[in-house]
Parts: structure tokens; sequence; C-alpha cells
């Protein structure tokens, strides 16, 4: 039986490598580690495509995660979100009003980006429990300005916002009255604002001219350096020390006992720096009031390695999803 959340890597490169390519216009096709489809638009450009499924996040703001998922992985790739697909798969019961709000939330989205809905299907099945979406974005960038989640060693690793906020504000949202016990209602209460932060739209913007590559940190959290070292033949060492969480995040992190370098981290961007353009990624982000900061970097020789104060150990690999578990 499979377990709950993403595909682990042995299972998906056994899935992938099935898969028939023969359409020379793609350059990027299903690949471990990179959320997007590269595929050649002209002589000068080319086109990304990502999908997303949209389940297991609040209903009040279910609008926002629709646009943001799939957009997120479109601008990592260096290109603006331009065009949307949506598939929205209501339950039985759903009211017009309850439609209408999430239609308008992504709406205002959509408005803020530039980015237009041009297809999809909307329906309600009685085999669906929640609401559930899948986004597919699309987007075009100049070849030369096409970003990929590959790094040279001596590259630095830049993150933003912090770790574990999407596994914090999911509980805030679904398991508020058992955090209650626990928490202040103002701890509650700034970690359901939160959920605004789960985006790497505006960050990958900000961070295109400065960076090698990017990756948002979704299911698995950190562990995506390794799908990184991985596809770049390198390694890398983090500093705990460095790695920020903000304290209503940690509070709930540490009542659930989850490790913050594995949890699902969506709305954290890993940017691939090269060593020269880091003070300038860092303090543009901060003026744009996104707060970054340098939590490692990819070396030559390959071991993957955390480092707490004097202690060194293995970095930890993505074994099992908390978020998925407990929701």
């Amino acid at each position: 039986m499979l377990p709950l959340g993403k595909l682990r890597s042995e299972v998906l490169n056994e899935i992938l490598k099935d898969i028939p390519s023969s359409d020379s216009k793609v350059i990027i096709g299903p690949r471990e580690g990179f959320d997007s489809a590269v595929i050649e638009y002209d002589e000068e450009n080319y086109l990304i495509v990502a999908t997303d499924p949209v389940l297991g996040v609040p209903k009040e703001h279910f609008g926002f995660f629709t646009y943001h998922f799939a957009s997120s992985d479109v601008a990592v790739f260096g290109a603006k979100p331009r065009w949307l697909i949506v598939n929205l798969l209501l339950p039985h019961g759903t009211t017009k009003g309850e439609l209408k709000e999430t239609m308008k939330e992504l709406n205002e989205e959509c408005r803020k980006y530039e980015t237009s809905i041009v297809g999809g299907h909307t329906g309600v099945y009685t085999t669906i429990k929640d609401i559930t979406a899948t986004t597919t974005a699309m987007g075009i960038v100049p070849k030369e300005e096409l970003k990929l989640p590959l790094a040279k060693p001596g590259d630095e690793i830049v993150i933003t916002k912090g770790v574990g906020i999407e596994f914090a504000v999911g509980t805030a949202w679904f398991k508020e009255k058992e955090l209650r016990k626990r928490l202040s209602a103002e701890d509650v209460r700034t970690l359901k604002e939160m959920y605004s932060l789960e985006t790497v739209v505006e960050d990958a913007k900000i961070a295109r001219p400065f960076v090698r590559g990017m990756h948002d940190a979704t299911e698995g959290g950190l562990t995506a350096l390794h799908e990184i070292a991985d596809n770049s033949n390198v390694g890398f060492e983090i500093y705990m020390e460095s790695i920020p969480i903000s304290p209503p995040v940690k509070k709930v992190l540490d009542i659930y006992e989850v490790d913050p370098l594995t949890i699902s981290s969506t709305g954290t961007l890993i940017a691939i720096t090269p060593p020269e353009n880091v003070e300038a990624l860092i303090k543009t982000l901060h003026v744009a009031g996104i707060p970054a900061f340098r939590i490692g970097r990819f070396t030559e020789k390959k071991e993957r390695l955390l480092i707490r104060d004097k202690d060194v150990e293995e970095f930890p690999h993505f074994k099992g999803d908390a978020y998925a578990e407990l929701y």
C-alpha cells in the first residue's frame, strides 16, 4: 500500500521511466525535483507548464490556494504565471454562495498578478467529500532567463520566510479547538492569518535576477535539497541555527513533535544563489517585506550534512508526510 502524501522517490522514478517522450519540443518533461515542464515556444522563449492539486486547505481561502499552488511552480522557473486552467470539484451540498466566494478570491489573485483563466471544469459530485481542485498554470520565459532547480559547488542556499508555515497554518484552521488548549488566542489568530504566506510567486519574481535556480519547499520541506543535489551531482551543508522558524510556528511543531526540516513548507522559497549575489538578494527581498536567510551552501563533496553547533550529522530524508497524516 502506498503511503500518504507525495510518492516516494523510488516509486516515482519507477513510474517516470516508462512514460514515453518523443516530442523534441519537450525540453524538460516529467522528472523528480522539477515541478514544471519546459516546452519550446518559439526561437526565443520557453513555455512553462505546472499542475497542482488543491486539497486539505482552509475552504475559507480556497480561491487563494487554487491560484498560488501551481502558479508558484511556474514562477520558480523564471516565468510570470500568465494563464490558468482550473478544475473545481465540489461536494454535494455546496451552495452557490460558497462557490461565488471561492471564485471571487481566485479572481482577485488573477487580477493582482495579471493572470487569465482560460478554461477548466466545475461540477458537483457525490464522490467528492471536500472541495478539491487541480490547477494548471502556464507562462512564457525568455530562454536565457530560464531558472532550473540546479546548483553548482559554492552556490549559497537562501530561503524566504521560514519553515513549517504550511503545517502550522493548517493546524490552526483544522485543529483550532485542540490547539487553543495549548496556545493563546492571539497565537492561533496569527497562524490563521499566515495562510497568505503560502506562495512564492512574489518571492520568485523578486529573486529571479539574482539566482541560478529556485524551488518551493512544499511536501517534504527542505528535503527538496536532496532532489537538487541529486540532479546537480553536488552535496550540501546546512546550519541548523540559521534556519528561521517563527515563534508561533515553532510552538505548533513542538506540540506535534514534527521535524521542521522535513515538514511541508509551501511558501518557503529555496534560492540557489551564486555567492556574489547573496547580499543583494537578501537585501532586495527584505526591502519588499519578504524575510530571507542564508542557511548553507552546495559543495563539491557529495555529503549532505546538517551542522548543529559542533555536531555534524546526515541531513534527513523525506520519510513521511505529517501534514497528510494529520489531515
